[in-house]
């Protein structure tokens, strides 16, 4: 899979420094939106956001967001899910442009989101493991 860089605007932001802002960039990215509405939209969400014995705090667009405020901004953008894999079924999807559809895409991979579009990668590092990485699901437009 091809992979270019792409920050998803956070730079022309003006955020500066390494984040674990993965999900605000790649939604950045896929949707066209810009990454200051993404990242307030996210922080937004967050708020409604339960907490319990197992997470540590609400989600936050600069250092990671739980996947119930992911699914919730996603759905609410009018995007669909399509999970690749089940408990116990295997990685049955990986990071290669041949094993993914056409379009824009929102990969869920572990510990991180990244934007495919037409097979390519757009994303600030190449985080596909040369092909091996597993997909868990993605989102896709309407």
């Amino acid at each position: 899979m091809r992979h270019v860089y792409h920050d998803g605007g956070r730079s022309a932001s003006g955020y500066k420094g390494t984040a674990g802002d993965c999900g605000t960039r790649a939604i950045a990215i896929a949707t066209g939106r810009p990454y200051q509405w993404v990242y307030d939209r996210l922080n937004e969400l967050a708020k409604l956001e339960r907490t319990g014995k197992r997470k540590r705090g609400v989600s936050n667009a600069r250092t990671g967001i739980y996947k119930v405020t992911m699914h919730a901004l996603m759905a609410e953008l009018g995007w669909k899910w399509v999970a690749t894999m089940g408990i116990g079924t295997g990685c049955k999807v990986h990071m290669r442009a041949a094993e993914l559809p056409a379009g824009r895409l929102i990969v869920n991979l572990s510990r991180h989101y990244a934007a495919v579009i037409d097979g390519v990668l757009y994303d600030n590092h190449d985080c596909t493991r040369l092909g091996t990485r597993c997909v868990y699901g993605y989102w896709m437009e309407g």
